[in-house]
């Protein structure tokens, strides 16, 4: 139905391109999520500082929580992921001048408690050229490597992807 449509940051899964551990981490206790689509999840003393706010448009924008945890000097982990699924690099592209953009929209509900359509333009391409982010940051002896559980994980300032 339409309320399906509707972001809700108390009950919408995270973004299924996020994957499980994003779904997972939202619904910690002590977790603390924003209330807008482009839904980020945080824990600690700074959560509400990063995930507060309005809805960024792009969503990787410097004051979207990405660019709130960079400011912050946080960390990225990637957890059986590569950089291809590395949103902060999003952020780099953004401040970098990357000249492309592709039309999206999000339904959220307007003060008048009804859907509104919010248009905007994303660097939403393919990120598998991401990937070299691992040659440059190893290089740089800014990431940190190894495995947890069965997965190989990475662990970098966001400050050092950017």
């Amino acid at each position: 139905g339409e309320d399906d449509r509707v972001f809700d940051p108390a009950r919408s899964p995270a973004d299924p391109a996020l994957g499980a551990v994003a779904d997972a981490f939202w619904r910690l206790p002590g977790a603390r999520r924003s209330g807008h689509p482009f839904a980020f999840a945080a824990r600690g003393p700074l959560a509400d500082a990063v995930v507060g706010g309005p809805m960024p448009t792009p969503p990787h924008a410097p004051d979207s929580p990405v660019g709130r945890v960079r400011d912050a000097d946080g960390q990225v982990l990637l957890l059986g992921v590569g950089h291809t699924e590395d949103t902060t690099l999003h952020l780099a592209e953004l401040e970098g001048g990357a000249p492309y953009r592709a039309p999206k929209y999000v339904t959220v509900r307007g003060d008048d408690g009804r859907p509104r359509r919010v248009d905007y333009g994303e660097n939403d391409h393919c990120c598998e050229r991401f990937a070299l982010a691992d040659g440059w940051l190893r290089a740089a002896g800014a990431q940190r490597e190894g495995p947890v559980g069965h997965a190989h994980a990475r662990l970098v300032r966001a400050r050092d992807v950017v």
